[in-house]
């Protein structure tokens, strides 16, 4: 029996629920796959991005759980020290 989806058909927005997730391993050398809407960190730590716009950034002392709202086009590995993350869209 499928699932009733009382949002079907309605276009999602910034700040609707995201519907699909994927593993971000840090890499110096290559982008993400897919430009998230946020980040999810399984364990805090720092985390050194590149944003949609081409600006790189270091956020220190970020927490686990949260949906961080960070469009970002590559998490990076020099810089960071979190750890199981995940890229929400």
């Amino acid at each position: 029996m499928p699932i009733f989806d009382p949002f079907k058909g309605q276009s999602a927005g910034y700040d609707s629920p995201a519907t699909h997730g994927f593993a971000i391993v840090p890499d110096d050398g290559a982008e993400l796959t897919a430009l998230p809407r946020g980040i999810i960190l399984g364990q805090s730590g720092d985390l050194a991005v590149i944003f949609q716009s081409g600006d790189a950034v270091t956020f220190r002392n970020l927490a686990e759980g949260i949906v961080y709202p960070f469009r970002v086009r590559a998490v990076l590995s020099t810089g960071t020290t979190a750890a199981d993350i995940i890229g929400v869209y």
